[in-house]
This record gives C-alpha cells, sequence and structure tokens, in this order.
C-alpha cells in the first residue's frame, strides 16, 4: 500500500493548485461540528470493567452484548474506530491522506460494498444480521453523545451494511494482496509470492493432556501485531442469556473476540501466506474498452471513482477510474492491463463465520464451521476441553487447472486459465491430535508444526495449491526447543519456549552472520565490532555485550528474509549499526534495553526479543537513542482446559485496554507486566469476576463502583 500511496501523493501534488478553491469550501464543510441521533433500539445489557479497565459485557441476547461491545470500545478507541469506519465506506484518505486514499482504491477496485448490498439479507442470517447491526448502534449511540470527537463529517450512523464491508474489504489483505496492487501501481512484475508487506506475524501453541503434568490441555495466543491502529488487539468478554460466553481479543468493528476461548473450545490465529492471488494479462483493444477472452471481445467494465486526500487542512479530490473483467478487479499500468482474481472474491460471510465460532460447542462443530470457508486464510489453531488439539491451514485454495504457471502471470485471453470454484476442503492440510502430544505455528510451512514423525507429508499437497514451504526463525526455534523436551511439557517448561529470545543458525541470520565475520576490516570501530559480535551467544536476552549490536543487524534482514525480499548488503547493514550505536552511545557493547524499548504514556521500559524470535519485537526509527517498539507480542493469553473440563486463562496486552486515552490509568497500566514477560488474570468465570470488578454501567448511563461512587477513569 505505500507503494500505491507514493503514487497517488504525486498525483495530489499535481492537482493541489487546481483543486485548491474546492478543497478550502470541503475543509470547512468537514470542520463543522456534527450531531449524531442516538438510535432508536432499546439494548439490554450492562458493561462491568475489571481491575484492568478490561469491558465483561453481559447482554440478555447476544445483539444486546455486540451492542454494549461496542460502546465500551469506542469508550477506549474512537478514534481507531473513525478511521476503520471510514476505510469500510472508502472515505479513509480524508482523514489519513495519501495512504489512505490508496487504501481508499483498493475499496473501490474491489468493489466489496456492491457485493453486501447484493447479498446482506440473502447470505447473512438473521442471527447475524442482529448482531452487527447492534453493534453499529452501539458506535451510534457513543457518537451522538460525543460530537466533539468525530473526525470528519458524515460517518455516522454506521450501519450492519458498514460492518460486514469492513471484514469483507480487509481479509484478501491478511494473505498478501497489497503487495501484488503495490507491484502493479509502480507498473512492476507481481511477486511470485503474496507475503503480507508489514511486520504481521504470530506464534501459536497447543499441548495435548498427554505432555501434561497435570492432564490438562494448554493453547497459547501469540499474534504479532502493530501495537497502534486498526489492527491492534483489544481485550473483552461477552456473555448473554442466550449462550455467548466468550473472552479474547478482537480489532474496531469486530462484534465479538476474533479469539480465545468459550465454555468448551479455544482457538487461535497466525498468519499464512498460501498462493491466493493469480494475476492475468490482458489483451485490449486498440481503444482500450475491451479485452479478448476465447476468442471473442468483450467489454472493459469501468466506473469513475473519486479520492478525497487530506493534505494538512485541505482535503483534495482525484479522479479516478476503476476497471473489471470477468476474471475481477483490473489494473492498467504501463505494461498493460492486468486482471486481478483472488480467494474468497465477493465472500461477505466472514463476521458469520466467526459469530458460528463463538457458539461451537465441540471439535466436530468447529470443523463444521471451518467448512465454510467464509474466511479465506489465516492457520487456526485449536485445543478444547476434551483434549483436542489441532492445526488447520485454513485457506480459501481456488480449484486451478494444470497447465499454467500460476506463481507468474497468467493468460487473461482464454477460460481455460480462468478458476470458477474452490479446491475441497479435504486438500486444506490439517494436523490434527498428533502421537508427540503438541502442535506449534510460527507463519511457516505447514509441513512442520509437530514432532519430526508425526508431520504431515508435503509430498501429498497438489502444487496447484500453492502452499508455502517458508520456513521462519520462529519456527525453527520452536521446533528445536519442543524436540528437546523428553517429558511433560507443562507452564514453564512451555513458556521458556514462548518467551525464547534465539536464533538459530539455520535461519537467515546463520549466513547473514557468517558474511559479516568474512568481510576485512581496517582496526577500528567495525573490526571491534566484529570482534564483538564473534562473541554474540545468539540469543537478545538482554544480558549478553553484543546484544544491542546484534540487535541492530537482525532488525534488517529477518523481516526481508520472512518477506522474501532481497537481503541487505552486509558490510552497509553493519557499518549503519556500528555507526549508529558510536554516535548515540560513544561505545558498541550497548545493553540491548538501552537500545529497544516500550514507551507508552509514563512507561519507558527495556525489552528482549527481536525480530522474528519467539519473543518477537520490531521497532521503528530511532528516538533519543533508543527504538520504540512497534509491533511484534502484542495481545498474549495463555488458556489453561482442565482434566475436569473447566477452563482458566490469563493474559496481556502491551499497553492497556484504553488504547487512545492517554489521561487513563488504563492508557499504560499492563506495560509493566508486558515487558517483564508476566501475565494478568482473564476472570472468566462469573466467582472469579465478582470480586474483581470496579465499575458498572449501562451505555450512555452514569458508571458506579460497587460502594456508589462513580468509575474511576
Amino acid at each position: 500500500m505505500k507503494k500505491l500511496a507514493k503514487i497517488l501523493g504525486a498525483i495530489v501534488a499535481i492537482m493541489v493548485v487546481a483543486a485548491a478553491a474546492n478543497a478550502v469550501l470541503n475543509s470547512q464543510w468537514y470542520a463543522r461540528q456534527e450531531q449524531v441521533a442516538a438510535p432508536e433500539t432499546d439494548y439490554d445489557v450492562v458493561i462491568r470493567r475489571d481491575r484492568w479497565g478490561v469491558p465483561h459485557v453481559l447482554g440478555q441476547t447476544d445483539a444486546d452484548a455486540a451492542f454494549g461491545l461496542a460502546y465500551a470500545h469506542a469508550e477506549d478507541d474512537f478514534a481507531t474506530f473513525q478511521e476503520v469506519i471510514a476505510s469500510a465506506r472508502g472515505r479513509l484518505g480524508e482523514l489519513t491522506g495519501a495512504e489512505g486514499a490508496a487504501q481508499d482504491y483498493a475499496w473501490h477496485l474491489f468493489d466489496a460494498r456492491s457485493d453486501v448490498d447484493d447479498g446482506y439479507e440473502r447470505e447473512l442470517s438473521p442471527e447475524t444480521r442482529a448482531l452487527i447491526e447492534a453493534y453499529a448502534d452501539g458506535l451510534n449511540l457513543y457518537a451522538s453523545e460525543h460530537p466533539e470527537e468525530l473526525r470528519i463529517r458524515g460517518l455516522f450512523p454506521v450501519t450492519g451494511e458498514d460492518i460486514a464491508t469492513g471484514f469483507a474489504f480487509t481479509s484478501p489483505f491478511f494473505y498478501g494482496i497489497d503487495r501484488t496492487l503495490g507491484a502493479l501501481a509502480a507498473s512492476e512484475e507481481p511477486p511470485r509470492n503474496a507475503e503480507p508487506a508489514t511486520e504481521r506475524g504470530s506464534n501459536a501453541f497447543a499441548i495435548a493432556p498427554s505432555r501434561d503434568p497435570d492432564g490438562a490441555t494448554k493453547l497459547i495466543v501469540n499474534s504479532h501485531q502493530p501495537w497502534n491502529g486498526p489492527v491492534a488487539w483489544y481485550e473483552a468478554h461477552v456473555t448473554s442469556a442466550e449462550g455467548l460466553d466468550m473472552i479474547g481479543g478482537l480489532f474496531p468493528i469486530a462484534p465479538l473476540p476474533l479469539l480465545g476461548h468459550n465454555r468448551h473450545i479455544s482457538w487461535t490465529n497466525t498468519v499464512n501466506r498460501p498462493d491466493l492471488v493469480d494475476v492475468y494479462a490482458l489483451t485490449l483493444n486498440d481503444a482500450g474498452d475491451a479485452y479478448r477472452f476465447d476468442g471473442e471481445w468483450r467489454p472493459l467494465e469501468s466506473r469513475r471513482i473519486w479520492l478525497h486526500v487530506r493534505m494538512g487542512p485541505l482535503v483534495v479530490p482525484i479522479p479516478r477510474t476503476v476497471y473489471r473483467s470477468i476474471h475481477g478487479p483490473v489494473m492498467i499500468n504501463d505494461n498493460g492491463a492486468f486482471a486481478i482474481r483472488y480467494a474468497g472474491i465477493g465472500e461477505i460471510r466472514q463476521v458469520e463465520q466467526y459469530y458460528r465460532l463463538t457458539r461451537a460447542e465441540s471439535f466436530e462443530e468447529w470443523q463444521d464451521v471451518m467448512r465454510m470457508q467464509a474466511i479465506p486464510a489465516t492457520n487456526f489453531i485449536y485445543a478444547d476441553r476434551e483434549g483436542h488439539i489441532a492445526r488447520l491451514y485454513n485457506a480459501r485454495f481456488p480449484d486451478r487447472a494444470e497447465g499454467f504457471d500460476w506463481r507468474g502471470v497468467l493468460p487473461g485471453d482464454t477460460s481455460r486459465a480462468l478458476w470458477t470454484a474452490d479446491a475441497p476442503f479435504a486438500s486444506i492440510p490439517f494436523l490434527a491430535d498428533p502421537d508427540s502430544g503438541y502442535i506449534f505455528d510460527a507463519n511457516s510451512t505447514p509441513c512442520i508444526a509437530t514432532a519430526e514423525a508425526d508431520n504431515l507429508d508435503c509430498d501429498g499437497f497438489s502444487e496447484l495449491l500453492g502452499v508455502e514451504s517458508n520456513r521462519t526463525n520462529r519456527m525453527l526455534r520452536a521446533d528445536e526447543l519442543l524436540a528437546a523436551i523428553e517429558g511433560p511439557i507443562g507452564w514453564p517448561e512451555l513458556r521458556r519456549v514462548k518467551y525464547d529470545t534465539g536464533y538459530s543458525r539455520l535461519s537467515a541470520a546463520g549466513p547473514y552472520f557468517r558474511r559479516i565475520a568474512a568481510l576485512n576490516f581496517e582496526p577500528g570501530d567495525l573490526s571491534d565490532a566484529q570482534q564483538l559480535l564473534a562473541r554474540w551467544d545468539w540469543t537478545l536476552d538482554g544480558e549478553g555485550s553484543a546484544d544491542g549490536l546484534a540487535a541492530l543487524v537482525l532488525r534488517h534482514i529477518m523481516l526481508a528474509a520472512y518477506r522474501g525480499d532481497p537481503l541487505p548488503d552486509p558490510r552497509e547493514t553493519f557499518a549503519g549499526a556500528v555507526e549508529f550505536l558510536m554516535t548515540e552511545h560513544g561505545r558498541l557493547d550497548v545493553p540491548l534495553g538501552a537500545v529497544v524499548r516500550l514507551r507508552r504514556g509514563a512507561a519507558d521500559l527495556p525489552l528482549s526479543g527481536g525480530p522474528d524470535a519467539l519473543r518477537a519485537i520490531y521497532w521503528g526509527d530511532p528516538e533519543d537513542g533508543a527504538h520504540s517498539a512497534t509491533a511484534g507480542d502484542s495481545y498474549i493469553m495463555e488458556i489453561t482446559w482442565h482434566r475436569d473440563g473447566t477452563v482458566s486463562s490469563r493474559s496481556v496486552h502491551q499497553f492497556g485496554a484504553a488504547s487512545t486515552r492517554p489521561d487513563s490509568r488504563h492508557y499504560d497500566d499492563q506495560a509493566q507486566l508486558f515487558a517483564a514477560m508476566r501475565m494478568k488474570d482473564s476472570w472468566f468465570d462469573a466467582e472469579e469476576l465478582a470480586p474483581n470488578i470496579v465499575c458498572s454501567y449501562r451505555p450512555g448511563e452514569q458508571g458506579r463502583t460497587p460502594d456508589g461512587a462513580p468509575c474511576p477513569r
């Protein structure tokens, strides 16, 4: 998306003068305060905040609970909600400028809203529509009460269709379609592998009763997401008298937790990167308004759209045209016209599938829901009260024909290369209840996920599916560490694996560091640093004298390796790390905690871990001689299914519940726990929760503590 944003930015610069007068009028119009009407429907729901500010929402119906969840989440992060809703409406450029407009262009290109408008009542169940419409009303109520927080006009009221569109539009980005769009926008060859363009990743671990010292089943939720923005995690617990009872993590516009546990089952997700995007070269006629297909000319559909791009106080309108063929969206660049077809094209039931997952009560029910395949990608790692563990390489694989290079650009003039159906669910790599008693996942090949003898046979999967073969450092370390445990895998053993800060010499770091070791330097800082790096113990635990130097080098290579990009020049990378340490700190043996820190509100804490470590930490540009972490380990949850079938869980967030509220005590109150790799109780059972509730209220009403005092912020 950044590549597409740069192109749009250039267009904006050219059109600023011509559009200035109109833009000023637009900016004045957007600046006027807007009053949003409160929803007319009454909902029966109570929001209860625990000691960490986490909302435990209790509704009479599932829809009531969704209404309360939306209101509670808006209290903590209404600013991000507006960006997410703007994205679901194709208006993000009005808030965030050229980069948002690039996403708006994709929104128009995919035309997801038309799919939702066409299938909303037909494809979504009445229960799901009631759920997301109630959720939208929760947002509308908050907006009606806080007009001073509205950032642009016309976003509210939100509708159920907006929620469904948000899910449908964003799904392809989780398996990397943004890289295809960016390449085509820049007139470059589309990538042969659809790696995500950001550091999105994740770990997951499931342990069966046969390997637990107490006969319990365990699951670790360990998603690696950005720490701020529309895909930053939020923790919540939603319960209703209709039987809904789910706790876990979610994103803005999700009316339910997207991962976590209910009273019967648990699951988590990791990003996978199968080949789910196909690009077709079209042959256009001289007029450019038709393309050749099976010996005939077909009209190339076109629509004029407007992108509204914020530039400071101005909002600049930019006209563009989007195209569509029988294959799907079409982009025209310097090299020709290219159609894009992707998994789940036209699908709008993502929110329906998540809703059904929260209500599943057994391994069999969970599998039945997964057969919907409305969620087109992301691995699911599963554990339940009956002791089942599993890993589903969830992907809506196209049913492709033999005889084509499906990772390259395909001929767009023949129906033989155009898939119109999905491969059968049975073809998806699925590992369940291995004899080893454990499963792990770290954004890598599905063929290495447990003990060697129990792994799936990769030779059994058709090459037409496009199953990934990537091996991350996290996968290599998890495989090494878990295989070395001969006896039970209790929580102490499992935590040592999850929080491991080591790097395998079989990862991209191995050969890269050997190349640095082979460089010739004159005596001085570089040669001294080379000798220091040679003594590095291959962990970023914050205890070694070479950890700071190693981290700065790893920053440049591990994400590139994960994405499949060429690695940077070792000499330049190493010299840059040395220059930074000497310029900012005046020494080479700088502790890791002085280089990488968690900064949030009053918290300024040292961190261990690093890029593509199991303790995953990613950071941005330096400030005051240190880098502030921006992504990686974020919402973490430990789930235990006890021998008697009951469940308990512990969790931690990198910051706290009040995501964008600096004046709240929950803005950074979990940062100390997170930096120390400690957890808090989730308080899932009503008996455990009751003494830990500090505030209860109905949306729109004054909250009170158990002793009747106003709720603290």
